[in-house]
């Protein structure tokens, strides 16, 4: 017996699931039910495709690195020097008046914003670009051009290198400036800070200059307004006949209080001193009557007490009549001291009379004299007081013109104080802005950075190479896991087959037990025990898509395996169309002739070296192999090689395009499809299943074939005896080496048939 491979080369890889996989059986096909958790991103599965890809991603990631590296070279070196300023947002209040509070800004963030849009603006590097005299260095701008466009270019130039840091936390800010000569970025770099300060300066003069100027003129309005204003008082006071006095001998009433022809005039003064004088006079007079009046009253002898000649009197008077009371005990009435001290006694008296009369007198004239002066001052102060009515009357124009005196004048004392207060601050000359540290011109290149792009380099060429291999994955469909067999064709995967071993073929790779072939085998051979519940199928059909995806090699395996386990096998090639095993002997009228004929099929078929293992060849190949399949004769062959033998496989042809396959999956018990991994397209696959299953095929499962194993996640779950051979290679010649596409060069070869 002989064999032709059908093994193609290795198809690229295919797309790959990053969700779970959950597996639903068709039909009949007995499978137990496992729970699949289902992950949202899979693991292991983005594992496998940067594996399989790896020399992929790892070819971009060295393209992109050597990129990075080609451009660092190639880069001109470039040098940052910076320089730090200090920007007072609250500036140092030196004169403020004692009933002006300290200036603030109402938003510093928004002070410190403005400050740093004047550090970048183009004002401030034409500026630069001007003292440094940089439109005249050909190594900054180039040469050629006017003038104007030189200096226009380097402004530009200076705004797109210059850096603005500000220090968070801080008044402090970074300057930044990067170009090729170190000297002169260090010296560019310096200049903006300068510049940026004297900017301010100047802003700050200007403003100064401008409220100066600008207080000149209002002070020089005032003056004028003022001189008018005390022009026209002094004309009306003139003319109305107002003689005012000063207030508290300061010159001004304006500062004591309003001005008033009235308050301060002559007459009121004197009115005023005429009232007191009034008042003084009328209390003189009311004493002066009270005493006089208390005097002449009756009981003016104790009203009179108090004059000290009157006391006097009464005292030697009371003294005689003491003396008389004492001697009238001793003496009489008529004694001559008796009479003496009685004639004292009314002398006393009499003078006492006289001396009353005296002072009545006195008191009379003296509340006269008060009563004369009261009513003198009382016409004088009547005849005042109609002065100051009418003074009252004309000094109302007066104490208008006074009023606006006392106003102009204060606003211009104010503008006066506020001139002077500008004029010192002017002088000053304060700063908001102040160099902290210097730029000094760099030792070493800010630009490239070499570590830092062949780190960005590394970066980008990892999710360059990455994104590439999961949009390989992702446009190629075909099928590559067992994992893809349950997810697209809902079927159970029986097995997977690994590639052979290069300098090995398919006879030699059965021959070894331990194998990964082999083992793939055994693992399908007794996946297909279990799929149905009597056991092993009677017969089975193997099947493809399309030509050289491995379904006679897989047929002539399970053969053999078979056999080695006791079982009596017939092998029937259903290939009419290429015939993939033929006797050597020739003997056999192989499938084609029986189907056109009626003899018994145990005569026709052909024996191996292997004992319970016989084939039955395809024969010539007919005109119309549809057609021979097509008739009841099939049927009775097929139930009689499966009363001949245990099992009967069956190795059709492809399903795609050919009508075989399907009719004869209709007949056996059960149809094995063969995927080739990495190769047939899901499309081609899906497309197989649905033919299969409108013939009423029962469809047991797929087998993956020419599996490519790899080092990585790919060998965890795909056969116990993977790990232990040894690792294949990619470029290997098959799936069944040397039976592989050189057997289908050289055509079909003879193996021996005796027994």
């Amino acid at each position: 017996m002989s064999e032709t491979g059908e093994d193609g080369a290795s198809g690229q890889g295919g797309s790959r699931r990053l969700l779970g996989l959950s597996f639903a059986p068709r039909e009949a096909v007995a499978m137990p039910d496992v729970p699949v958790t289902k992950r949202l991103v899979d693991i292991d599965q983005a594992l496998r495709v940067v594996l399989r890809h790896r020399w992929l991603v790892l070819g971009v990631v060295g393209a992109v690195l050597l990129a990075a590296l080609i451009v660092t070279l190639a880069a001109t070196r470039e040098y940052r020097a910076s320089t730090t300023v200090q920007i007072n947002a609250q500036p140092t209040q030196i004169l403020g008046s004692r009933t002006q509070p300290v200036q603030r800004f109402r938003n510093d963030d928004q002070y410190l914003q403005t400050q740093f849009g004047i550090l970048r603006s183009r004002s401030l590097a034409a500026r630069v670009a001007r003292n440094q005299k940089l439109a005249d260095d050909s190594g900054f701008v180039g040469q050629g051009g006017a003038r104007e466009q030189r200096e226009l270019a380097a402004t530009f130039k200076l705004m797109a290198n210059l850096e603005v840091v500000p220090l968070r936390g801080s008044d402090l800010v970074t300057l930044a400036y990067t170009d090729p000569d170190p000297a002169r970025a260090a010296r560019i770099t310096n200049a903006f800070a300068s510049g940026f300060v004297e900017t301010t300066t100047e802003n700050r003069y200007n403003t100064t200059n401008y409220a100066r100027t600008f207080l000149q003129d209002r002070l020089a309005a005032a003056r004028e307004k003022l001189e008018n204003s005390e022009r026209a008082l002094v004309l009306y006071a003139q003319h109305q006949g107002i003689v005012a006095l000063e207030s508290g001998g300061s010159g001004r009433s304006g500062r004591d209080g309003p001005s008033s022809a009235t308050g301060d005039s002559l007459s009121s003064q004197t009115l005023i001193t005429l009232n007191t004088a009034l008042s003084e006079a009328m209390a003189d007079r009311i004493a002066a009557e009270q005493s006089y009046r208390q005097a002449a009253g009756p009981g003016n002898a104790g009203q009179l007490a108090g004059d000290p000649a009157m006391q006097a009197l009464r005292a030697e008077r009371a003294r005689l009549e003491a003396e008389y009371r004492e001697k009238l005990g001793t003496f009489k009435p008529d004694y001559p001291d008796m009479l003496a001290l009685r004639g004292r006694i009314a002398q006393i008296e009499t003078s006492l009379a006289r001396e009353a009369g005296t002072l009545n007198a006195a008191l009379r004239s003296k509340y006269q004299a008060a009563a004369g002066r009261e009513n003198e001052l009382r016409a004088k102060v009547s005849s005042l007081r109609a002065d100051v009515l009418d003074l009252r009357n004309r000094g109302i124009g007066y104490n208008f013109l006074q009023r606006e005196v006392d106003t102009n004048r204060e606003l211009y004392d104010a503008l006066l104080q506020r001139f002077k207060e500008i004029g010192v601050v002017g002088e000053l000359g304060e700063s908001q802005a102040t160099v902290i540290d210097t730029a000094l011109a760099p030792k070493a290149p800010f630009r490239p950075q070499p570590l830092r792009n062949l780190g960005i380099g590394l970066v980008i060429g990892l999710l360059a190479g990455l994104g590439l291999a999961f949009l390989i994955e992702f446009i190629d469909d075909t099928v590559k896991t067992p994992e893809d067999i349950g997810e697209m064709l809902k079927l159970p995967a029986l097995g997977v087959v690994p590639r052979v071993t290069r300098g090995s073929t398919l006879a030699e790779e059965l021959e070894d037990a331990k194998s990964p072939v082999t083992e793939g085998y055994h693992s399908i051979m007794t996946a297909l025990r279990f799929v149905g519940e009597g056991g092993l199928p009677r017969s089975v059909l193997v099947t493809s898509s399309r030509p050289s995806e491995g379904k006679s090699s897989s047929a002539l395996a399970l053969s053999q395996n078979l056999a080695r386990i006791g079982l009596r096998v017939l092998l029937i090639d259903a290939d009419m169309r290429n015939p993939s095993f033929h006797s050597a002997s020739g003997d056999s009228i192989g499938l084609s002739g029986l189907l056109g004929t009626s003899e018994g099929l145990a005569e026709q078929v052909v024996p191996t070296k292997l004992k319970n293992m016989a084939l039955l060849p395809a024969g010539p190949i007919p005109p119309a192999p549809a057609q021979l399949l097509a008739t009841v004769r099939i049927h009775e062959l097929l139930a009689e090689a499966e009363r001949l033998y245990d099992v009967v496989i069956v190795d059709a042809p492809p399903v795609l395009g050919l009508a075989d396959a399907p009719v004869l999956s209709s007949i056996c018990a059960a149809t094995l499809l063969v995927v080739e991994a990495s190769s047939t397209r899901r499309s081609a696959v899906q497309g197989t299943v649905r033919r299969l299953q409108a013939a009423n095929a029962r469809l047991v499962g797929a087998v993956l074939t020419k599996f490519q194993l790899k080092s990585g996640a790919d060998n965890e779950h795909y056969g116990y005896g993977y790990g232990y051979g040894p690792e294949h290679d990619a470029a290997g010649k098959g799936l069944f080496g040397g039976l592989g596409r050189k057997g289908r060069r050289d055509g079909p070869k003879t193996l021996d048939v005796s027994a």
